[in-house]
């Protein structure tokens, strides 16, 4: 492990609560609990951001043993990828403002039977750091996690760049970030930015924001990816002192 203490497997797929509410956060939230039942089968995963999904955990290169926590976790749709990364002796722990969509990862979790899953409800805006950290640990967690992930979730965020500073105050030193996010396609794909803009407004998220931006400013040893059309990009590094 990095930077941190060897610690028992967690033993149960857990969800705590963080309070906090945003002036974009309300909205969101209503329209997840709405949408979480078909959220699988109606955003486009397998068609189209699936691929994303793919290049974002093997740009993190998350390795056995791990503690990753994944920002704006959903469903679970990470979690198999995720698992097949870290083993039975890693952790995954994902943090969403959504309770139903929480509860639609806590069934994921248990129907494949992963007990080493912490799932906390939080804004990420707008969480403190020292308590998630506390009741990760509560929860059987590592107080600091040695990587994080954050797939098409930063976008969704009033104010990503609090999110990345809370993100990050929640990892151990030298961890690895990564962030999987949409912007215009690009090129030969470019006729298709009406449906991508379409997509992200029904979504709630800012095809404008470009989170990865950060990975790029704040991170060494950065790789590098995209695909379908540019319309997914993906950038993954280690983080560095002062980002």
């Amino acid at each position: 492990m990095n930077a941190r203490q060897k610690r028992p497997p967690v033993r149960s797929c857990t969800t705590v609560r963080c309070g906090g509410t945003n002036q974009k956060e309300p909205a969101i939230r209503d329209k997840y609990t709405l949408f979480a039942p078909f959220y699988d089968l109606l955003s486009g995963e397998y068609p189209l951001y699936h691929a994303g999904r793919v290049l974002g955990i093997n740009a993190l290169a998350p390795t056995t043993d791990q503690q990753v926590l994944d920002i704006g976790c959903g469903t679970g749709l990470n979690f198999p990828l995720l698992q097949e990364r870290i083993g039975t002796s890693g952790t995954i722990v994902g943090i969403d403002r959504s309770a139903e969509m929480l509860r639609r990862a806590r069934r994921r979790a248990q129907a494949r039977g992963w007990q080493n899953v912490i799932l906390i409800q939080a804004d990420m805006v707008l969480l403190d750091p020292r308590s998630i950290s506390a009741r990760i640990q509560d929860s059987g967690g590592a107080a600091v996690s040695d990587a994080a992930l954050a797939t098409y979730s930063l976008s969704l965020m009033g104010d990503w760049e609090q999110a990345w500073t809370n993100m990050t105050g929640l990892l151990a030193t030298d961890a690895r970030v990564g962030v999987v996010d949409m912007q215009d396609p690009v090129g030969w794909a470019r006729w298709l930015t009406p449906l991508a803009r379409l997509a992200c407004a029904l979504g709630g998220s800012d095809i404008t924001a470009a989170p990865w931006q950060a990975v790029e400013e704040r991170c060494v040893d950065v790789v590098r990816a995209s695909a379908r059309g540019g319309h997914l990009q993906i950038r993954a590094g280690k983080t560095t002192h002062d980002g």
